[in-house]
């Protein structure tokens, strides 16, 4: 076991990360590289790491971000694509027959779409498209990071077909030895993971059904005229008509269905019953609330990417329809490559790969350009190309805009998510210790107790803070939190739930999604700042989630029946 000053010690680049960003509200492109360079000193004088592992894991980390900056790249790609060729225009025209106010617009265009989009694609996808189509329906930069964000949140143990699930529970425990306690009972392991693929369901359904409101009173507080959280309530029927629409069906489909589709049919669903709705005015105010004046935004809400109808002034008028055909193709094409074996196989074939890198066991890596999301929007872009019938001179400009935009964010990931995987292979070392994230995670199980179920879910968030994704937190965490229910004596399936769910909240506030998402709309520098707005929902998600397995563990008495307890 880890002495608690050696967990204190763990937590020290994320509190140092924490203090520049949010504290001394540095950029990130400042903040990341020292944080970087503390955290190597950590793991090579405190964990005694080997040095080769430290470099190893930084390579490992450098092919990551590769990954992520190609998703980036297509984000920004499909949204300057549209902008010159008048799509961009026809997409923010076809939301005034919906609805003009703001408020709609993001319980639609952000929640229920981002959604979908989470669902089909996952991986850091939603904010990386949601943030600048809300640019380009007129949001401010800031405030559409921010709800790009907090999308990031019910969808995310479902999202990319369910991988954080399929992949990072499965992955994340000790299944030999669970088949065979299964075994014992009759049962075997697909019958325990749909048992937790139906738990984190519902538990998400039940803190999902809010969310809705919680993104238009952010909104109406932070980045209105008055800022006043009443704005938002004037809509709380329509937001809780939107969550509902989309958490019923999203928790049928992870109970019935299992964990492959539950993000997309909830937001398919969603989608099908509101918009209709809110195109009749149901359970909208007859007040519409809409940003401040243009000239009167602070320059923190401000990017360099702003979205102006003079670029494609001169252009025949483009139907709604057309408009939205990209974003329908690239909801197609995600389906399609996730969930037609030949296609998937045949993406997957393109990859560079680099097992055990230097010689070390356990770190790889590995870049698919064809398969990641990244290539996917690049088709989408080039289909959109010909179906819009754009000229040349465009897409190179389009081109050109996107590549400047994408090495902003270059320069911060090469720092971050190397610094993250020196942290996650930080379990080899010289020192007899766990990993600096499982040396946290114990910190916390250590100082409360029976009262764990309520920190369990901030545990998985803190996992997926440090990587940027659930997967990865249920990869390094699952196996943590199951050996706890083990021994407080509680349903073990229903810990590795709280896992998930909270794992997915941390979304939130991952500092490489964080920059990610500022990248696809130019408001890199300000990562601290968006940081202090999504911080609020994520302990709220974490809180509720806590609260539930609370009541579920020591009011309902849940228990693992299918392991004979």
């Amino acid at each position: 076991m880890t002495s608690t000053w050696m967990s204190l010690m763990a937590f020290t680049p994320l509190a140092l990360a924490a203090i520049l960003l949010i504290g001394f509200r540095l950029a990130a492109r400042i903040a990341m590289p020292i944080v970087y360079i503390y955290t190597v000193v950590i793991a090579l004088l405190v964990w005694q790491m080997p040095a080769m592992r430290v470099v190893a894991s930084s390579l490992q980390g450098l092919m990551l971000t590769i990954s992520i900056l190609w998703i980036i790249f297509g984000a920004i790609l499909l949204l300057n694509t549209l902008k010159h060729s008048g799509g961009i225009a026809a997409i923010r025209n076809g939301f005034s027959g919906i609805s003009g106010d703001r408020r709609i617009q993001v319980v639609i265009a952000a929640w229920l779409f981002g959604c979908f989009i989470e669902g089909a694609s996952g991986f850091g996808t939603t904010a990386a498209v949601a943030s600048p189509l809300l640019v380009a329906l007129g949001f401010p930069a800031l405030p559409a990071v921010v709800m790009g964000l907090m999308v990031q949140s019910t969808p995310v143990s479902f999202g990319a077909v369910g991988t954080p699930i399929i992949v990072g529970v499965t992955g994340g425990v000790n299944q030999s030895d669970i088949a065979a306690q299964l075994a014992a009972q009759g049962a075997q392991w697909s019958d325990y993971l749909q048992l937790v693929t139906s738990e984190v369901a519902v538990i998400h359904a039940i803190c999902g059904v809010t969310m809705p409101f919680i993104l238009v009173t952010v909104l109406t507080r932070f980045f209105g005229r008055d800022k006043k959280w009443t704005h938002g309530l004037a809509v709380l029927p329509f937001c809780l008509f939107g969550g509902l629409a989309f958490a019923v069906p999203y928790a049928l489909a992870g109970i019935f269905l299992g964990p492959s589709f539950p993000s997309m049919i909830g937001a398919l669903v969603g989608l099908a019953i509101v918009v209709p709705a809110a195109r009749r005015g149901f359970l909208i105010p007859r007040e519409t609330w809409e940003f401040p004046p243009a000239e009167s935004w602070p320059n923190e809400w401000l990017g360099t990417m702003e979205i102006k109808f003079e670029d494609v002034a001169g252009r025949a008028p483009m139907s709604t329809f057309m408009g939205w055909v990209p974003y329908g193709l690239l909801a197609i094409l995600l389906v399609v490559s996730r969930m037609v074996p030949p296609v998937k196989e045949a993406l997957q074939s393109v990859a560079i790969s680099w097992s055990n890198i230097l010689g070390e066991q356990g770190i790889s890596g590995s870049i698919e350009p064809l398969y990641l999301p990244g290539g996917i929007i690049v088709l989408a872009v080039i289909l959109t190309f010909f179906i819009h019938r754009m000229r040349t001179r465009a897409a190179i400009t389009a081109f050109s805009e996107s590549t400047q935009t994408m090495l902003g964010a270059g320069f911060v990931l090469v720092f971050t998510v190397p610094m993250v995987r020196v942290l996650i292979n930080s379990g080899i070392n010289g020192a007899d210790l766990v990993s600096m994230p499982v040396a946290m995670a114990q910190l916390v199980a250590n100082g409360v107790g029976d009262v764990y179920p309520l920190f369990a879910p901030s545990v998985g968030a803190l996992g997926a803070f440090i990587a940027g994704s659930n997967t990865v937190s249920n990869l390094m965490l699952a196996e943590f939190q199951y050996n706890i229910a083990d021994v407080l004596g509680v349903s073990t399936a229903l810990m590795v739930s709280l896992q998930a769910v909270g794992a997915a909240a941390g979304n939130m506030i991952a500092i490489h999604n964080v920059v990610a998402a500022s990248a696809t709309v130019g408001l890199l520098g300000r990562e601290g700042t968006t940081l202090r707005k999504t911080i609020l929902p994520t302990f709220y998600y974490c809180l509720l989630t806590g609260i539930i397995g609370l009541i579920g563990f020591y009011v309902l008495g849940l228990s693992d029946p299918l392991l004979g307890r």
